[in-house]
């Protein structure tokens, strides 16, 4: 048996039912094989990136331990994000940064820099995005951000103003 890696997952969602499509994608990531969910950040509302004529993003962040692999893991958050109702395969270069009912994204793996086709690790705009890295301070702010320090020292680095956490009320 392999040793556990640590892992740290953006989850948003921004059409349908946004805080509920997180919430169980959360729950969903606590069920994956070989793998616990060590932690979840609250959520949080913050205003589209890249494409900005459309609704506003629901974010989270987590934290797990897994025995899977890179790509594996991957593998994984697709199907939850196919079984949230997302089609990858019918978004259009156009939609890129489009609305979306389920994004999960593979952010770090543990101190892995992965560049392979369809995975690539840290994810590429990670330090650039307050509504994925105000999330994953509020969990790992010591977690190593390779090329960046650590996650609350790229934090500290960009404009975090317009990421709100959403009242449970």
């Amino acid at each position: 048996m392999s040793r556990p890696t640590t892992a740290c997952i953006g989850l948003g969602a921004n059409i349908g039912h946004p805080r509920r499509a997180v919430r169980d994608a959360l729950d969903a990531l606590a069920t994956l094989p070989q793998t616990r969910l060590v932690a979840a950040s609250r959520l949080y509302r913050s205003g589209a990136w890249g494409h900005v004529n459309q609704p506003d993003f629901v974010n989270a962040a987590a934290v797990v331990e897994t025995e899977l692999e890179p790509a594996t893991l991957l593998a994984q958050l697709l199907a939850i994000e196919r079984a949230a109702g997302r089609d990858r395969q019918g978004e259009t270069a156009s939609l890129r940064w489009g609305p979306r009912v389920l994004d999960l994204d593979l952010l770090l793996f543990a101190e892995c820099v992965i560049n392979e086709p369809g995975l690539r690790v840290p994810h590429p705009h990670l330090h650039e995005r307050a509504f994925a890295l105000v999330p994953l301070a509020e969990i790992a702010p010591d977690q190593s951000f390779p090329g960046h320090g650590t996650v609350a020292e790229a934090l500290r680095l960009i404009d975090a103003s317009g990421v709100e956490p959403i009242s449970d009320g």
